[in-house]
């Protein structure tokens, strides 16, 4: 009875509060109210003051001291100039927003404490506390565009030496450093596909919702560019805007945002199809008035609108220049797992602690699995792969090592789990159903036709551009769900993806595959084959073509394609696959001609980027002979490398070294004199070189280098990683520089 007291009592408080300070509650409704006799009007006045001090109190236990002390300072005032100054809505709004803030809190922690790895599944839901592995995020770089292929982009990571950076915690996103004069309003972060930008939003969110981290703040508002693509033809005033997503805020009748810390996230820039112009777009300073949705963000980024609030986007690298530069404080990057982190996310997503290890010591053993391991959601399949087979292996059964043999596997988990969940079959049934090749061709020409546009998300109108009604794509992504899945927005509107753009680019590789065995037609021609050809010479000429295709390709967008497209080329991979295909005979003799094709490309002049690819396919092919041929002239320990002649011509250069360094980061490697000399690998060589030198199974105790000009910083960090072996350092012939060169090196 006390409870339900105090309860009404509180809540006909801040009815009155809010009627006294509104200015549109008009005098007669006043005087219809209830009139109190002096002795009452006596007991109110202190029983609300004493209200007054225990908001003041609650705040304070809320850690909102900013809203404590505002609060605290109207208490000075009389009740009845408290009353008649009506114009001061803040004073409401603090005590609305002491008794809705809780509430507030509790939506978003119950919307974001629970997370589904993969994709949402029913009775598969972990908290997000549990799963969460610490990312590695950095601080600098612009907001300028990169087109190079995001596969490109992590092994650049992987390879890059130690050198100083600034590393940021999720929770410091908008705290300036002490060399910033001025505080941070707006960051742009940036991470290629799966990296965790959006579990890290959610951390971020859920940490101040559990009243963990940033209580100086008083709201967080964080919005999916994916659903505000749903509202393109709606218009909302910033206010109606917030009051759309987060109906608790309009119930609690909060309308003024200007006093509050507001920090507003803005997750996934890349997805967005919003106009979004800051060149002409109209000039918006009242967040009373409506406009269209596009509208609204350019102003609120551009700080017309609500200049005090705080603004947080994350886009992928290609997306990043869609705003200028101007308008953003600090760019940081997620770069992913580290290597500890990478080890980190295995033992506690695997509670086999011998299962968890097998995993690790198997990644460790090939560089594109463990490359790739930088990407969190990349981990997630790896982990899901690896634990079936593991439970599932006979006797001398072989774990993938590369990526086509991983993302198979992928297919085939994922497929017999449908068939088992969703079709009521049993495990020895046969896996390639009609149904299941039906499913698989359908989302595999979705997965082409969307990669050659360039999209992630796809709505109605994407679908029905590839021939697949909402209906069919809603029942691939039920029954398909770790693969290929449909979201809700706010309407209820579908929007579909896969789960990862690794994901899709198998997938598209395996249609063009599929297409081509099956029909003779070449899907990356411009003009279809007139007439089936299954010869070799065709065959042949099918993926040579695609190599060359994939090697014009300015930013490197087919690059994972062609790995996928090569690694299906094998009767291993094939048989795998049987069922769904016919595996071809006789076909190893096109894969020969094929990787002698892929060495015939590596001795013209290319980038070191696509020469890195290159490599990447020939791994694909299961074709070593390049490295295994390095590795046998390494070996020998004291010859130097240009009298030895390699196969990829005497003057090595920068796309030599990464080869140089993975046989120097080798435990196998027996090198123990490395001469350099009279070749061209560069400065940006020697910074590929120095990731094998500081690896702690690099043993080499002579190293000579020369035509020189920067490399002392490299060689610096990597002889401070592992100073114990390399005693003979000759780097004679160069340009270093005495005062900022060699100074540097810790000799």
């Amino acid at each position: 009875m006390l409870e339900e007291n105090i309860i009404t009592f509180v809540k006909n408080e801040l009815k009155k509060l809010q009627n006294d300070l509104n200015p549109d509650y008009s005098e007669c409704q006043r005087d219809e109210e209830e009139v109190l006799d002096s002795e009452e009007e006596k007991q109110r006045r202190s029983s609300r003051e004493a209200f007054l001090k225990l908001a003041v109190n609650f705040l304070r236990i809320m850690k909102q001291e900013q809203l404590a002390d505002c609060l605290q300072s109207s208490e000075r005032i009389s009740l009845h100039k408290f009353i008649l100054y009506r114009n001061d809505i803040f004073i409401f709004s603090i005590i609305i927003t002491l008794l809705f803030l809780n509430t507030f809190k509790c939506n978003l922690k119950k919307k974001f404490q629970c997370v589904f790895e993969g994709i949402a599944k029913p009775g598969t839901q972990i908290t997000l506390n549990e799963i969460y592995t610490e990312l590695c995020i950095t601080e600098g770089g612009t907001g300028e565009v990169n087109t190079e292929h995001e596969v490109r982009q992590i092994e650049k990571f992987s390879w890059k030496p130690n050198r100083p950076e600034t590393r940021i915690r999720c929770e410091d996103i908008f705290k300036a450093s002490t060399e910033r004069d001025k505080p941070i309003r707006t960051v742009l972060t940036k991470g290629v596909a799966g990296i965790g930008k959006t579990l890290l939003t959610q951390k971020f969110t859920l940490d101040w919702a559990e009243d963990k981290t940033n209580q100086d703040i008083q709201f967080m508002f964080p919005f999916p560019f994916r659903e505000l693509n749903l509202l393109k033809d709606k218009k909302f005033s910033l206010v109606g805007f917030i009051h759309h997503f987060f109906t608790e805020i309009k119930e609690a009748g909060i309308c003024n945002f200007k006093k509050f810390k507001v920090v507003f996230i803005f997750d996934g820039l890349d997805e967005c199809r919003l106009p979004l112009n800051f060149h002409i777009t109209e000039i918006l300073t009242d967040v009373t008035e409506s406009t269209s949705v596009d509208v609204l963000l350019t102003n609120l980024i551009r700080g017309k609108l609500l200049p005090s609030a705080r603004i947080w986007i994350t886009t992928r690298p290609a997306a990043a220049n869609q705003i200028p530069a101007e308008y953003i404080d600090m760019v940081t990057e997620v770069r992913g797992f580290t290597d500890p982190q990478k080890e980190e996310y295995f033992r506690k997503r695997l509670r086999d602690k011998e299962e968890a290890n097998t995993i690790i010591s198997h990644i460790k053993t090939s560089q594109s699995l463990h490359i790739m391991c930088h990407i969190p959601i990349f981990c997630w399949i790896t982990a899901t792969v690896l634990e079936s087979l593991l439970k599932t292996k006979q006797d001398g059964g072989k774990l993938p090592k590369t990526l086509t043999e991983m993302y198979i596997h992928f297919l085939v988990v994922q497929t017999k789990l449908k068939n088992i969940n969703y079709d009521g079959g049993a495990e020895t049934d046969p896996l390639w159903s009609p149904e299941s090749k039906k499913m698989i061709e359908a989302v595999g020409k979705l997965a082409f036709e969307q990669l050659q546009k360039g999209n992630l998300i796809f709505y109605e109108s994407d679908l029905t551009e590839c021939g697949i009604n909402v209906r069919e794509a809603s029942v691939y992504s039920g029954v398909f769900t770790q693969v290929f899945k449909e979201e809700r927005g706010l309407y209820q509107e579908k929007v579909f993806c896969f789960v990862h753009l690794s994901v899709q680019e198998f997938l598209a590789a395996l249609h063009v595959h599929l297409t081509f065995i099956n029909s003779g037609i070449n899907l990356l021609e411009e003009e279809e084959t007139a007439s089936v050809q299954t010869g070799v010479y065709s065959v042949r000429q099918f993926y040579q073509s695609a190599v060359d295709k994939a090697l014009k390709s300015p930013n490197g967008h087919l690059d994972l394609f062609l790995r996928f497209l090569l690694g299906l080329s094998l009767q291993t991979n094939q048989t795998l696959l049987q069922g769904l295909l016919i595996p071809k005979r006789n076909i190893s003799q096109t894969n020969h001609e094929t990787v002698q094709y892929i060495k015939n490309k590596l001795n013209e002049n290319l980038s070191p980027e696509k020469s890195i690819n290159l490599f990447h396919c020939l791994n694909e092919l299961n074709d070593d002979s390049l490295v295994k041929e390095i590795q046998s002239h390494l070996s020998s320990g004291s010859l130097s490398i240009c009298e030895t002649g390699l196969g990829i011509g005497c003057n090595l250069t920068k796309k030599s070294c990464e080869a140089l360094s993975s046989v120097l980061r080798s435990q196998s490697s027996r090198l123990r004199e490395l001469d350099m000399s009279n070749n061209n690998i560069q400065d940006s060589g020697v910074e590929l070189l120095c990731v094998g030198l500081e690896s702690p199974h690099c043993t080499l105790q002579t190293l000579r280098l020369d035509h020189l000009t920067t490399c002392c910083a490299f060689l610096s960090s990597a002889l401070s990683s592992n100073p114990s072996h390399l005693t003979q350092l000759d780097l004679s012939y160069n340009h270093l520089g005495v005062e900022v060169g060699l100074q540097t090196l810790p000799l």
